[in-house]
């Protein structure tokens, strides 16, 4: 198999070719075992004296143990082995253990033969998209154990396992810290355009603005700054309605009708759209403008409720569902953006969520309870200039993370180019390369392998011989 380079990152395909001197081309069965877990006897850890935590795929994949078992009716396994996940969805999906425990039937546990398990642990996390998007199975997919048997594993003498394992553990971690460091932009970002919200709502984003632009507005409050008043949601609109109760199906007949799906951060999305044949005077009173606000009203998750969507001319048109409310802004006292602005900040959140966890099941947001919104309002001009700087510091925020998504990708595929590149033996120097250097002998892999066999079929005839003596003991 070949090794497709593109945008400077290699692609997964197995490097299986002209390999190294000294390397040889085997199956993954010459080099290794795999015993299954099995359903344990699940125990009270605090009441059972031979409890042991219950390695299932969340615990191995994630380190949460749930459950304890018996260990004496357990397949154990040791921290530090390593598990390939043989059922479910992510099979073929390969880690370590992360504490001794009672292995579950979902997983099993991959044994090395005469080889660095480190060394079979990348081989098959370098295989994993070859695994899995070939499963066997109708239900639950698992493992094709023909598949994962006869991978071909190009392998190194022993001691060149050992430098490109400690090789790969470098690069890795420095591979690693770098997609930390990325996830750590990517919460600044979001606590970045978290602190422009809140400055943009409380007069600190324009304090600037407002010294250089004296308002004409006479009147202000206390801790408020000039020109600014506290204001209701119920103030600052012309209506309020409900969308329609009617039954929406994906066929395109009548008109499109957003529904809770289309919400989404602060505008609204045309795809996953559903339609209903409206009365026209139903549809009169749904059909949505420019500069109307949606905002869900109703979810099983109080974090979606309240949560807002603004109608732009490419929305026109559109009815919506029951679980959403619109508002239409009395453009004379807000501009819909600066609404749809205030209704996502931090104050108003509260004032949505702390009612709403108050009820069991779905939560809700009635029409009285969004009228009565508190939040501050500048006035007109400086809502324009509100919405400019803040659309000016969100677009590089935008710009920025979709810089750090593209890091992120190509951090991803840095650690597959390694993996290849590592079992192409292109990260250290060849075991042959270095014993002539130094002008020694070494052990190739081939050799390696026909210790392999000679020790698995002594070991063969160790178990036979002690069959038979102990059966010849027993029958006298």
């Amino acid at each position: 198999m070949t090794i497709v380079q593109k945008d400077n990152f290699i692609e997964n395909e197995m490097p299986i070719g002209d390999l190294p001197e000294g390397w040889e081309s085997t199956s993954l069965k010459t080099v290794a075992t795999l015993r299954k877990g099995k359903k344990p006897y699940k125990v009270d850890k605090t009441t059972w004296p031979g409890a042991v935590p219950y390695i299932d795929i969340e615990a191995f994949e994630k380190g949460n143990i749930r459950r304890y078992a018996d260990q004496k009716s357990s397949a154990l396994v040791n921290e530090g082995d390593i598990i390939v996940v043989w059922d479910g969805a992510r099979c073929g999906h390969v880690g370590k253990t992360p504490e001794r425990g009672a292995l579950g039937s979902t997983l099993g546990t991959i044994q090395p033969i005469l080889i660095h398990p480190d060394y079979i642990l990348r081989f098959l996390q370098l295989s994993y998209e070859s695994i899995n998007t070939n499963p066997r199975g109708i239900g639950i997919p698992h493992v094709e154990p023909e598949l994962f048997w006869n991978l071909e594993i190009p392998l190194a003498p022993l001691a060149e396992q050992k430098r490109i394992v400690t090789k790969v553990e470098k690069l890795l971690k420095r591979v690693n810290t770098t997609k930390e460091r990325l996830a750590k932009v990517s919460m600044i970002l979001k606590r970045f355009r978290q602190a422009v919200l809140a400055a943009a709502c409380s007069g600190r984003l324009t304090a600037d603005w407002r010294e250089a632009n004296p308002s004409s507005t006479n009147y202000t409050e206390e801790e408020l700054p000039l020109g600014w008043q506290t204001a209701s949601v119920g103030e600052v609109i012309e209506s309020l309605k409900y969308g329609t109760s009617q039954k929406c199906s994906y066929e395109k007949l009548g008109v499109p009708v957003l529904r809770i799906p289309n919400i989404e951060q602060g505008v609204v999305t045309h795809s996953d759209l559903k339609y209903a044949e409206l009365q026209e005077r139903e549809f009169q009173q749904l059909r949505l403008q420019s500069g109307d606000i949606l905002m869900i009203r109703s979810n099983g998750s109080v974090s979606l409720v309240g949560k807002s969507a603004l109608i732009r001319e490419i929305d026109k048109g559109f009815a919506y569902a029951g679980y959403l409310i619109r508002l239409r802004p009395d453009f004379s006292k807000i501009i819909p953006d600066f609404l749809n602005l205030v209704i996502g900040s931090h104050d108003v959140r509260i004032q949505i969520e702390v009612p709403a966890r108050s009820t069991s099941g779905v939560h809700n947001i009635n029409s009285k309870e969004v009228r009565s919104l508190q939040f501050f309002l500048p006035p007109l001009d400086e809502q324009q200039e509100i919405m400019r700087r803040v659309e000016a510091m969100f677009k590089l925020a935008d710009a920025v993370e979709k810089r750090v998504a593209s890091a992120t990708t190509r951090a991803e595929k840095l650690t597959q180019a390694i993996l290849a590149k590592a079992f192409r033996g292109e990260l250290v120097p060849t075991e042959a390369e270095l014993a002539r250097r130094e002008g020694r002998s070494y052990e190739s892999a081939s050799e390696l392998l026909a210790r392999n066999k000679s020790d698995k079929e002594m070991n063969e005839i160790s178990v036979k011989l002690h069959y038979k003596l102990d059966h010849k003991k027993r029958s006298k």
